[in-house]
């Protein structure tokens, strides 16, 4: 395929009035993959930068152009001083509006989905994952600042925010350092990690009633929590990081209907996403006993309970594939998206697969693509 790169401002004419003076850089646009009509219209990418330099950046591809276009928000948004910000945690789209949970600038940036032009700003502090029920968006905050030391003694929360006024209304303490959380019905489920208060992790879910906006119990998982999703099926998945000696990580399944652990598989996961019965799984395991990563692709059916694939890539990209960070599968289509981090501190690379784990396409993204999301028609 004719590859086609573009830079969508003349060279010659850099917007410096809005950043005193800074120059706001163009965003790049590529042609990649073929032409796609369905309920799908789009994707965002945040790629989250390295923590201190400011680089989150914002990418788009549009489904229907096939065009991939990379560094959207600056250009969007010529009068924010500081552009994005310092680590992008979490993308999320919700209605017209896109939320990018920005961790160590404190702050969720709320955008237009059509156009990405800010709206607002949610102030939260080491805020770090965001889900939506009703009229409100619910905001995970490790409360304080990033220091590792085993008697951290700051405790989080999860913020509740109007979706109107962009305020937060309430607050629920929960454990410390919590991550993902997940809501079912009037129910919900957050990750605690304590993954400051090393070796002394977090090993239970708060289970929250969403009427009354307080913690009603505590559900023991496993040790330092990360992700929570649901499936069709009434269960809760959750993933637990280990504490990367002789605890590895693992998978749990929870039965919703008991609020109790049911299952758990030995398989390690950093990024997953449930598409139908099919849980597809990534994982880049350190161990400080081997002293290397453990890459791992997989896809678990969630009826069973089974491994049934040990890879969706099948074709042997992977070999290709440094540091496999962030995954997403289009809920339409089955392509698979895994993003590829590299070493951190240049550009990555976002790989985009067919439901068959074959490679469709790859592109150039910002630094540590990270968190992909779909914008429907």
């Amino acid at each position: 395929m004719k590859k086609i790169f573009i830079i969508h401002c003349s060279l010659f004419i850099i917007l410096t009035s809005c950043r005193q003076d800074i120059p706001v850089i163009p965003h790049e646009e590529e042609q990649k993959g073929e032409a796609q009509h369905t309920s799908v219209a789009a994707f965002y990418l945040l790629n989250e930068g390295n923590m201190g330099s400011n680089k989150a950046t914002l990418d788009y591809y549009d489904y229907a152009s096939a065009v991939y276009r990379r560094n959207i928000y600056a250009e969007a948004n010529p009068n924010v001083p500081k552009e994005l910000g310092d680590v992008g945690n979490d993308l999320q789209v919700y209605g017209s509006r896109l939320y990018a949970v920005i961790n160590c600038s404190n702050k969720v940036e709320v955008l237009d989905a059509r156009t990405c032009k800010r709206i607002g700003q949610i102030d939260i502090p080491n805020c770090r994952y965001i889900r939506f029920h009703d009229r409100y968006a619910y905001v995970t905050s490790y409360a304080g600042p990033v220091e590792i030391k085993p008697d951290y003694e700051q405790i989080g929360y999860v913020a509740k925010i109007d979706t109107a006024t962009l305020q937060e209304v309430a607050r629920c303490l929960v454990g410390y350092q919590p991550d993902e959380l997940c809501i079912v019905g009037n129910r919900m489920y957050v990750a605690n990690s304590g993954g400051y208060r090393v070796p002394n992790y977090e090993k239970e879910l708060s289970v929250i009633d969403l009427t009354t906006f307080t913690e009603v119990k505590r559900i023991p998982v496993g040790i330092n929590l990360h992700r929570v999703r649901a499936d069709r099926h009434g269960q809760l998945w959750v993933t637990a990081r280990g504490d990367y000696y002789d605890n590895p990580s693992r998978l749990y399944c929870i039965d919703l209907a008991t609020e109790t652990v049911s299952d758990s598989l030995n398989v390690a996961v950093s990024d997953l996403d449930i598409v139908g019965d099919s849980l597809y799984l990534l994982a880049t395991e350190w161990s400080y006993i081997d002293m290397q990563d453990v890459i791992t692709y997989g896809i678990v059916d969630v009826k069973t309970h089974q491994l049934v694939s040990h890879s969706f890539i099948t074709d042997g990209t992977e070999k290709s594939i440094q540091k496999p960070y962030g995954l997403r599968v289009n809920p339409v289509t089955g392509d698979i998206y895994v993003t590829d981090a590299k070493n951190y501190v240049t550009p990555g690379t976002l790989y985009a697969f067919s439901k068959a784990g074959v490679l469709l396409w790859s592109v150039r993204t910002g630094d540590i693509p990270a968190h992909l999301t779909f914008v429907e028609n």
